[in-house]
């Protein structure tokens, strides 16, 4: 605390009248220090690590008990100048630069767009890595949930909230507690260290985001001393979270419709009361209300309370997604995840998307896209009557034939 006196004055962590000669009422292994934090940095690298043998060992098991099997794949044709301008500029190049590069490369517009949709498609991430990050993630969250649970069942402020300010700040930290804190901020830390390699999501931005303000919220929450309203917000985020990720693990599976469905009816109900009423009514409004039977407002009050602003607002975003996914769910029209990784569009969406980029660049590439279905179409045509003359002349032959007889 000498180090840095400006960050650690007590009026910015601490209720109004109480200083840090109070805490030191309690043992030294009784009250959170805020060098504690630093465990968390090779909690995370170790999470990492014993992530990695997970997926590289238990999940593939554990994928083909459910039938999780990868998507048959066409690699594109080696070409090291599409492939230099697909990693260096874009992945979906525009219509003038699909032109620059047919003089380019002496191909045609057609070949150009078939070799770019196909080297996205080896890049989409395999459903075995999406089964991996899944059964990573439940194990984590129902071992945390099971020992978070257990850990707090017999605390006073489990069933009253109101025991969680009790002689505040100068509560006693329980050990249990302390491992608690200590391997939720090594989770969200490595699941941070590894965002930019794992499934990318529509919602990209809102995990960084959550993953930066449970951190945040974690880390001053621990040396404030707020260790008991912390506890219950990590044991109720980790009660749904549980049913999401065993919902994506038997969706990516074959056989287990049924089962995902009722997995995810059960998670949207779960999520919808445990964060859009529980949350708010038992959470925040004993940080915002019952606390101030206690103390008066302070700084670190103020911020605490933003820091579940910030994660109410995230769980507001995700309702409208899981909302929008039931309705789509009740409709018969739900295929997939409305937060799946932006790189798993079936082919056929991805072409009309092109498609309709390039219709806004010009007629002339619409007009062809529309001169070639015709075409095919005209083909099909043709075929099929031809195939049908062709069979009705063989019935004719064969029935004069058998009359002649």
């Amino acid at each position: 605390m000498d180090l840095l006196p400006d960050i650690w004055r007590q009026d910015y962590w601490l209720p109004p009248g109480v200083t840090w000669r109070d805490m030191e009422q309690l043992a030294h292994s009784e009250r959170p220090q805020p060098h504690d934090l630093l465990l968390a940095l090779p909690l995370a690298l170790g999470f990492v690590a014993l992530r990695y043998v997970f997926e590289r060992f238990f999940a593939p098991f554990m994928g083909k008990c459910l039938g999780v099997k990868n998507r048959l794949q066409v690699t594109a044709a080696p070409s090291p100048k599409l492939e230099s301008f697909y990693t260096q500029r874009s992945r979906q190049p525009i219509q003038s630069e699909i032109v620059s590069l047919m003089s380019l490369c002496g191909q045609t517009q057609r070949q150009i767009e078939t070799w770019f949709r196909l080297r996205r498609n080896q890049d989409r991430p395999s459903q075995t890595k999406k089964f991996g990050e899944a059964a990573w993630r439940f194990f984590f969250y129902l071992t945390a949930f099971m020992a978070g649970l257990a850990c707090l069942i017999d605390s006073p402020w489990f069933w009253d909230r109101r025991e969680c300010w009790r002689q505040y700040p100068v509560q006693s930290m329980e050990r249990a507690h302390y491992w608690y804190y200590m391997l939720e901020l090594g989770f969200y830390g490595s699941l941070l260290l590894r965002i930019s390699v794992d499934v990318k999501r529509k919602d990209f931005k809102e995990q960084v985001i959550h993953h930066l303000a449970t951190i945040f919220l974690l880390s001053f929450s621990y040396c404030a001393n707020l260790i008991r309203i912390g506890t219950l917000v990590m044991l109720l985020h980790d009660s749904s979270d549980i049913l999401l990720e065993s919902a994506k693990m038997f969706n990516y599976g074959t056989g287990w419709r049924k089962t995902c469905d009722t997995l995810f009816v059960v998670f949207a109900v779960a999520f919808l009361v445990t964060r859009l009423v529980i949350f708010p009514s038992q959470i925040i409004h004993t940080t915002l209300v019952l606390s101030m039977e206690t103390f008066d407002p302070f700084v670190g009050y103020y911020f605490f309370n933003v820091l579940l602003m910030v994660l109410q607002a995230l769980h507001i975003f995700w309702a409208g997604l899981i909302i929008r996914m039931v309705y789509k769910f009740l409709k018969g029209k739900l295929e997939k995840d409305e937060r799946s990784d932006e790189e798993s569009e079936v082919e056929e969406e991805e072409d009309d998307k092109g498609g309709k980029e390039h219709a806004d660049q010009g007629g002339d590439y619409c007009w062809e896209r529309r001169k070639d279905k015709l075409n095919s179409k005209l083909s099909m045509l043709t075929n099929n009557c031809v195939l049908n003359n062709l069979t009705n002349h063989r019935a004719s032959v064969a029935d004069k034939m058998h009359k002649a007889q």
